[in-house]
């Protein structure tokens, strides 16, 4: 049986962690829909809250992230002073 190389390495991390983190994607998964990058967020809800979103999202056609991301622009919209 052969002997497995210590350094056996799946992907390849760049020496400077800082530009890496900064650096975006190649080709981003998704866009907003004014053309900017989205971003994950995680929140923990009951599987009851889990199961109501989906059949609510299912029988609209939509997403559950796109239903979401509707209820957020909602509840929290956009301050035409703020300076983001």
């Amino acid at each position: 049986m052969s002997a497995r190389s210590p350094q056996c390495a799946v992907a390849s991390w760049p020496a400077d962690a800082e530009s890496w983190i900064k650096a975006p994607d190649v080709q981003p998964a998704r866009r907003a829909a004014d053309g900017g990058f989205t971003t994950r967020v995680n929140i923990d809800i009951t599987p009851e809250q889990r199961g109501r979103i989906e059949v609510v999202a299912f029988r609209r056609g939509v997403t559950v992230a796109d239903k979401l991301r509707d209820l957020l622009a909602r509840e929290f919209p956009a301050d035409p002073g703020d300076p983001l």
